[in-house]
């Protein structure tokens, strides 16, 4: 039967089961969210009156969970407005709605015997076919549903997802023994293309593959670092960024995960394993353990293995001396292998230098590299039938670049192997097998493709899903049309280019423009479309700002309005080809990249897109287009007048305030309500399909007949309004909330977003809004204040409030 989830229903609002609650409230799917009943009142209750018996008593700890969502930082939803999705209730007086659900999610305490109980109870009320999971990091999934009907253990499943649901990528499914392959083949699509999710099939094994993999890895790294006599701080400087790790490195994550989970995890595969070196291993040390006893638990107790105090310089963040169990000041790594792998351009090279330098901190990355190495392998086939799946799991789950086998050969695989064995290491048979094929790379690429080493000695491609568009194999396919400095125009297949900036960070310059130009003039010829997009880190941080600095301080303002003038015609050159463009942001788009979506028609967004006119930073205002598209945007909103024509002041104003205030959205959802994005606009649930949903989208346009945009006129709130927003950006001044800088700043915004020195209600074009932006760009970078705020952007990469 065909098989949807319309409703889904959490069983524990903590703060996990709520972060569920608010992803499934995130792609729209309406969602009950039940707890425990309290036992007794709290004080603020008791004042009220209230007894145990009121609905809001009973539903305290769920409604709790729900406000928090509110709260937390990262949000955990796309949309404030969306929580509405989420409705709760107990598990007392509601397990009755569970028959309503296509999808029951069970969220409460790690305990075998409490989580049988909860399935138990909601064999009597879900309805046959209905789907129950459990969300557990490590309790075996046969033994949960011990006990429950065939049916029952036939729709059952674990469906483990990494915290914080929203960011991390990760689901891993873990099928029961009665699982049925159907229902386990939907969870792996349903996450990856209704929840925007990298879904892993694992095996019921304890703690699964990341948490197995991630887990022991923390733990040789605490093991190696009391053996060399390292620092907490040292060891995050050497297992951060520099090795393709994220920036929290090892202890910053212990303290976002909490010790008294972590400690629970370790042990979970300690009392499980019947390997006593694996056991070993495993064991958490005795100052962790103490930790946890003083509530130095991490961030959620205030203090971990880092802390922030307030001191007579302002806040200092200390580091734990785990010898002594107190804080002390930050100390910086300096180990020549460390410099070295920083000043390196590749992670390969990177790792390299770190792992084969000659000091202290290298032997540290080696030996923990080793181990998580040896380990990986050696799991293969415990845990995951395919190195794939390991690899997709820490780079998912963890935010490593690299997952662990991809790590391997990076370092290189033989002489990886070489040293270990000169070190007395036992090589796992998949290395054995790997090695005696006589290949030295555990994942190979043959003509565009990859294929990865598996079980049984062989080579197997890797399944390349068509949602998945990747440029850089597009480019080894000989899909490479043209490239100069700082982009690349691509054919996409079916008739649709790609144009890709590749410039440091994806700024805009003159080389990207050039290839802008150059992307319309062979579209126009022998394509039906573009898409604008690419696969950096980010997709446009706006204009090469050290550039347009040293322009500025050489006054060659010749050049600068050229820049400006040459991206305002790019927007004119993209319409004449009379050929759909659509723009794919994603990550951080901010200033020029907000801009470059403007260019397009339309634009297709990933749900992890933070736009934001951010000018005002660096003393500026929106010079590409920006300024005047939100302003024409504004006026589009303003409802038709009957007999009563409406004031477009407010409209305009709450644009203005927009850019002045330099407001960035916190997902692709949120631009639509800042004015960022039209409500037209599409977002793709899964960000990695956001290439392919563009593309998709020029097909679109083109099968239904595309007409470039005509030329718009608008009338514009003119010099009273103009007064009016002067007035309050002038009040603000004088309260002392903002500069004097600001205040020009923010009355050069106003003056092109009322239309100029023209009576209210004057009809103007696109083109004549674009010379009051661009005119009002060179005033202000003229300024040597505001020369000064992008020296200081430049320098220190934060803003200068001058």
């Amino acid at each position: 039967m065909q098989r949807n989830i319309r409703k889904a229903a959490v069983l524990g609002a903590g703060v996990m089961g709520a972060g569920i609650a608010a992803h499934l409230a995130n792609v729209g799917i309406p969602t009950y969210l039940l707890d425990i009943v309290p036992r007794e009142l709290t004080d603020d209750e008791g004042k009220k009156g209230l007894t145990l018996e009121d609905r809001s008593v009973r539903n305290r700890f769920a409604e709790a969970g729900k406000q928090r969502l509110l709260k937390e930082k990262p949000a955990p939803l796309y949309d404030k407005a969306d929580i509405d999705l989420i409705t709760v209730g107990n598990l007392e007086d509601d397990l009755h709605r569970l028959a309503e659900v296509d999808w029951i999610i069970e969220v409460v305490v790690e305990n075998l015997d409490v989580k049988r109980q909860v399935f138990a109870k909601i064999e009597e009320y879900r309805k046959p076919g209905t789907i129950v999971s459990s969300n557990t990091s490590g309790v075996s999934i046969n033994e949960m549903c011990e006990g429950r009907s065939d049916e029952f253990r036939e729709h059952f499943l674990g469906t483990h997802f990494f915290n914080p649901p929203r960011y991390l990528k990760l689901l891993e499914i873990i099928p029961g023994r009665d699982t049925k392959p159907e229902i386990v083949q939907f969870m792996m699509q349903f996450g990856q293309f209704s929840l925007g999710k990298g879904t892993v099939l694992c095996k019921d094994t304890p703690n699964f593959i990341a948490n197995r993999v991630g887990t022991y890895g923390l733990q040789v790294s605490i093991q190696e670092m009391v053996k060399l006599g390292l620092g907490v701080d040292e060891v995050d400087a050497l297992t951060g960024p520099v090795i393709g790790r994220p920036k929290s490195a090892t202890f910053r994550t212990l303290d976002v995960v909490g010790l008294d989970t972590y400690v629970h995890v370790a042990n979970n595969v300690k009392l499980k394993s019947e390997d006593a070196e694996e056991k070993a291993v495993f064991e958490v040390p005795d100052f962790v353990l103490q930790m946890v006893e003083k509530r130095w638990i991490g961030q959620k107790s205030g203090q971990g293995f880092f802390k922030q105090e307030r001191t007579a310089a302002g806040k200092e963040i200390l580091a734990l001396d785990y010898e002594q169990l107190i804080y002390r000041p930050r100390v910086k790594a300096s180990f020549p292998s460390l410099d070295a792998a920083k000043a390196a351009k590749t992670l390969p090279q990177k790792l390299q230098a770190l792992a084969y330098g000659k000091d202290k901190g290298s032997q540290f990355v080696w030996n923990v590299l080793k181990k998580v190495l040896l380990y990986s392998a050696a799991k293969v086939p415990e845990i995951a039938d395919d190195i794939v799946s390991v690899d997709q799991a820490m780079k998912w789950g963890f935010g490593w670049e690299l997952g662990p086998f991809e790590t391997w050969d990076a370092i290189g695989v033989e002489k990886s192997v070489a040293r270990m064995r000169e070190e007395g290491e036992t090589m796992p048979p998949l290395v054995e097998e790997l090695l005696a094929t006589g290949k030295t790379s555990f994942y190979e690429r043959k003509e565009g493709r990859t294929a990865a080493f598996a079980i049984g000695g062989a080579y197997r491609d890797v399944e390349e899903k068509k949602e998945i568009i990747n440029l850089a194999q597009l480019k080894e396919q000989g899909r490479l049309i043209k490239k100069n400095a700082g982009a690349a125009l691509i054919d996409l297949g079916d008739g649709v280019a790609c144009l890709e900036f590749t410039s440091p960070h994806n700024a805009l310059g003159m080389d990207v423009l050039q290839m802008a130009g150059y992307a319309a003039e062979e579209v126009k010829k022998n394509f039906i479309g573009l898409v604008i997009g690419n696969q950096g880190k980010n997709f446009c941080v706006g204009m090469n700002l050290a550039m347009a600095l040293m322009e500025a301080q050489d006054e060659n303002w010749f050049e600068l309005e050229m820049l400006i003038k040459n991206f305002h015609k790019i927007g004119d050159t993209f319409r004449a080809i009379n050929r759909p463009v659509v723009a794919a942001p994603f990550g951080m788009t901010l200033g020029g990249g907000v801009e470059v979506c403007y260019l397009a028609d339309q634009v297709q967004a990933a749900p992890e897109t933070y736009l934001g006119l951010v000018e005002v930073g660096v003393g500026l205002l929106p010079g590409g287009g920006g300024t005047k598209e939100m302003l024409f945007r504004a006026m589009e909103n303003v409802p038709e007048g009957g007999s009563m024509p409406v004031d477009p002041l407010p409209y305009v104003a709450r644009a203005f305030e927009t850019i002045a205030m330099a407001k960035v959205s916190t997902s692709g959802k949120e631009a639509i309500k800042l004015g960022y994005l039209r409500p037209t606009d599409r977002i793709s649930i899964n960000g990695d399909h956001l290439l392919y949903d563009a593309k998709q989208l020029v097909l679109e346009m083109d099968q239904k007949g595309y007409a470039p945009r005509k030329p718009r006129k608008i009338r514009v709130i003119g010099e009273a309004g103009y007064a009016t927003l002067r007035q309050n950006v002038h009040a603000m001044q004088i309260s002392g909330m903002i500069s004097e800088h600001d205040e020009l700043i923010a009355s050069k915004i106003a003056y092109v977003m009322s239309g100029g020195s023209v009576p209210a209600g004057t009809e103007v074009n696109e083109q004549y809004i674009l010379e009051l932006e661009r005119q009002a760009f060179m005033e202000l970078i003229k300024t040597p204040k505001t020369q000064q705020r992008m020296q200081h952007m430049v320098t220190k990469n934060k803003p200068l409030r001058n």
